[in-house]
């Protein structure tokens, strides 16, 4: 098949970038898997480190650089919020209750889209909301699968505990009853993305009177099946 996409500095690049796909690559090693001359690889290989697409290990050796990481992960949010919004309404109409999307952002959490209920007494967060990382059950989420120092230093002032995340790890799903605000109660189950590692929490939240103070009872399954759908669209286009 021909690859040629008649812009031929273009078509070499790609040759690089592809054949670092596989691994780590000295100099040599670009040359004889890309078949350009050691002169061009060289440029090429240079010009990409100085765009951040490619970089070196610490032997030197050219590899994948961080830029495409970003790019990629700009990419599966778009994947994310394409596919939130049909999922939140269905989440939103089987349980009547107000459905969020929640990303970390640093020690912040930020909703990224949302499904509110229609009418009566729903507990509102508009999209681009940003809450803490303290308290609610998709601060649970978002911190429970965290690495072990981040996770220590995330439960710093936290109104959850380690006992509490185990549990929640366990179950695949977390819940709060009045701790991000009074009065209002909470279900979240994580988004998983291609390598597994949970990108966001689903959640629905309302008033303790309507969701009770088991609120996981009542809504964890549909919780659960919203993430599992978000996860399963990330997992098709990754």
């Amino acid at each position: 098949m021909d690859n040629s996409s008649g812009v031929g500095v273009l078509d070499k690049a790609a040759l690089v970038l592809g054949a670092l796909e596989s691994g780590p690559a000295t100099l040599a090693g670009l040359v004889a898997a890309t078949g350009l001359a050691r002169p061009t690889a060289h440029r090429l290989a240079v010009a990409l480190e100085h765009h951040r697409m490619v970089a070196r290990d610490m032997q030197g050796r050219f590899i994948l650089g961080p830029r495409l990481a970003e790019l990629a992960a700009a990419a599966g949010e778009d994947r994310l919020l394409a596919t939130a919004g049909p999922v939140l309404t269905h989440l939103r109409d089987v349980t009547g209750e107000s459905a969020q999307l929640y990303r970390r952002q640093g020690d912040m959490r930020i909703c990224v889209a949302a499904a509110e209920r229609l009418s009566g007494l729903r507990d509102t967060v508009p999209v681009g909301s940003t809450l803490t990382m303290k308290a609610g059950s998709s601060a649970q989420i978002l911190m429970a699968w965290e690495e072990p120092e981040r996770l220590h230093r995330g439960l710093q002032g936290a109104r959850f505990t380690a006992t509490a995340l185990s549990g929640v790890r366990r179950r695949g799903w977390a819940q709060s009853i009045g701790e991000r605000e009074p009065g209002v109660a909470s279900v979240s189950a994580p988004v998983r993305g291609p390598s597994n590692r949970v990108v966001a929490a689903v959640s629905v939240s309302g008033p303790i009177e309507r969701l009770s103070r088991h609120p996981g009872r009542m809504h964890a399954q549909a919780v659960i099946d919203a993430a599992g759908r978000l996860s399963e669209a990330l997992r098709r286009s990754g």
